[in-house]
């Protein structure tokens, strides 16, 4: 760490100033590194908060101790749904929002005050929606809040809040962007981690203008000036909300994907054209996954639903398949290009397992391709779906997604945030190179208990499940697999929060002297604009081993795909 470098005005005369990044070599631009420190506060802070709830949930769903009682299990069910589905996730977000359309296009923050607004109506909003869950027993009414279903006004209202703010925040990445194009700060096509979170924003547009759709009519019908409100028209734009919020947090997942293979292992996309048809798919097809929420809902036709919860969602199924392909596929090359090209995974032997944001971005990628990926397009079939929605499979998938793939892949790009823009030295190393395994190998079993217990027909959102005296005593066993793994899962959030809370409230401001946490002193991120296209192009440098592990991965697929249609085949048996 050496001495803070000093500002300069992108122009003479004017109040903006920026740094130079001496381990990056991007421009820094100083409202921008002010706005990305406030968004990620605020993430930590709502992380925390609906990871307590998670534990007591987890203690409570775990039925030989089923610590809660009722009332409290759903209200802390509200709230870790606010706070980690939306709160955690899109505070990053905007952070990354404003870290891409600026430090990696080296360009100035074009509208700073309008972010401002952005990051305060959030602030409100999020906070807000945490005291009237708390407090207002009539707003226990969990993250989907169901019409008839009536909370507070000001439990809407802190929705309204939040989700404007991160509207407005939306916007100032598009003005910085096109303030970037006009003044030259980037020639050709976008970079493709931006290309990716620009995919992120744009879904995040009709994301948050769905919710308005939703949850605007609620706040005045809660308020009495909507006499009525359809619960059929609130559960049609909800999901449109709902769903498509997970898709914003895909896109920019596998944006963050990208970066952290650079960052950790020099990579060069194979081929730029491909991801970026990747992530086209999924603004063309990824949000019509939200059919498999209104399968038995009224006033929708037969053949949409089977049409979104087959063709149109494979479409978008395409899209992560081809990134899951390309991101190793670069490792791979890049591996090998750097003489670890010994046999079929001489290259993975050699990756930096250590460093934690290759560990971060390893372990993201497997519980979010392997366990929530499959799931996900095998639950989103209509007919299989039918049985599945509400058992606890459906939340053992969107755990492996959000929780192991989306939130590991954030806390892995937290710890290089910490000294390149918080310039603050990364405190408890030794912990972090643990981390993102105990938080990974926690949340697969989390996951895998909740999937099979829901195979077993246990009930999601059941406070008891007991009642009918009909679950039958292996649910025991993964209920108990569920339970250790949240306890598992929980110690990896406590160690990732201490870590940042470590760093960044203790020790002076200083400058990064390097990029690599644990991993040594070389800068893959300036190795990667040194990887030539004949080394990339070379036959001994060819991702063989990547082409064995997506075999291996589309067998599984296959093979768990294929029992389900087996199982579903098993329950109304023809003699």
């Amino acid at each position: 760490m050496t001495a803070l470098a000093p500002t300069t005005p992108w122009k003479a005369g004017a109040k903006d100033d920026y740094r130079v990044c001496g381990v990056t070599t991007l421009k820094v631009d100083m409202h921008t590194e002010r706005l990305i420190i406030a968004n990620a506060v605020m993430a930590v802070v709502t992380l925390l908060l609906g990871g307590t709830a998670a534990l007591l949930i987890a203690l409570t769903r775990w039925q030989a101790i089923h610590l809660l009682d009722a009332t409290w299990f759903y209200r802390l069910l509200t709230l870790h749904g606010i706070d980690m589905l939306v709160a955690w996730i899109v505070f990053f977000e905007m952070a990354g929002l404003h870290f891409g359309s600026t430090v990696l296009l080296n360009a100035r923050h074009a509208a700073p005050k309008l972010a401002w607004l952005g990051f305060i109506m959030m602030t409100v909003g999020g906070l807000l929606v945490n005291g009237v869950v708390l407090f207002d027993p009539q707003s226990t009414v969990m993250f989907t809040a169901y019409v008839p279903l009536k909370a507070h006004p000001l439990f809407y209202l802190s929705y309204i809040l939040f989700a404007v703010g991160a509207l407005i925040t939306v916007i100032t990445f598009f003005i910085n962007i096109a303030v970037a194009k006009r003044e030259k700060r980037f020639e050709g096509s976008l970079p493709l981690v931006v290309f990716g979170l620009m995919t992120a924003a744009i879904l995040a547009v009709y994301t948050l203008l769905q919710g308005a759709a939703a949850i605007v009519p609620a706040f005045l019908w809660s308020l009495g000036i909507l006499q009525n409100y359809d619960p059929g028209i609130y559960r049609n734009f909800f999901w449109g909300f709902g769903h498509p919020a997970q898709q914003v947090n895909l896109a920019a997942m596998v944006a963050i994907w990208y970066a952290l293979a650079q960052m950790t292992t020099g990579i060069r996309p194979i081929n730029e054209k491909f991801s970026r048809l990747a992530f086209i798919l999924y603004l063309f097809f990824i949000n019509l996954g939200s059919a498999h929420h209104l399968l038995v809902d009224p006033g929708l036709s037969f053949a949409w639903k089977a049409v979104n919860t087959s063709y149109a969602m494979y479409l978008a199924v395409l899209g992560s398949m081809m990134h899951a392909f390309s991101i190793p596929a670069a490792i791979e090359v890049a591996q090998r290009a750097k003489g670890h090209n010994k046999g079929l995974f001489g290259w993975l032997r050699n990756a930096p397992w250590g460093e934690p944001g290759f560990s971060g971005l390893f372990m993201s990628m497997i519980i979010f391709g392997w366990i929530g990926g499959v799931t996900g397009v095998t639950i989103g079939t209509e007919q299989i779906n039918m049985l599945a929605h509400n058992t606890l499979r459906l939340p053992g998938h969107f755990h492996a997604t959000v929780v192991g793939g989306t939130t590991t892949a954030f806390m892995a790009f937290t710890y290089y945030v910490i000294p390149l823009i918080f310039r603050k030295e990364l405190k408890l190393k030794s912990w972090a190179k643990w981390q993102p395994y105990v938080f990974g190998g926690g949340t697969i079993l989390v996951s895998l208990g909740m999937i099979t217990s829901g195979l077993q027909g246990v009930a999601r959102r059941n406070w008891d499940i007991t009642f009918a005296g009909v679950v039958p005593g292996t649910v025991d066993l993964t209920l108990a697999i569920f339970g250790i793994g949240a306890l598992i899962a929980v110690t990896g959030g406590i160690m990732y929060i201490t870590i940042v809370l470590a760093s960044i409230l203790t020790g002076p401001r200083m400058e990064a002297g390097q990029l690599l946490l644990v991993g040594g002193k070389e800068n893959p991120l300036l190795e990667s604009t040194k990887l030539t296209d004949e080394q990339m192009e070379h036959p001994k440098n060819q991702p063989k081993g990547t082409l064995v592990l997506v075999f291996a991965f589309l067998v599984w697929f296959a093979v768990y795909y294929l029992s389900n249609w087996w199982l579903l085949g098993r329950t109304w048996f023809i003699r």
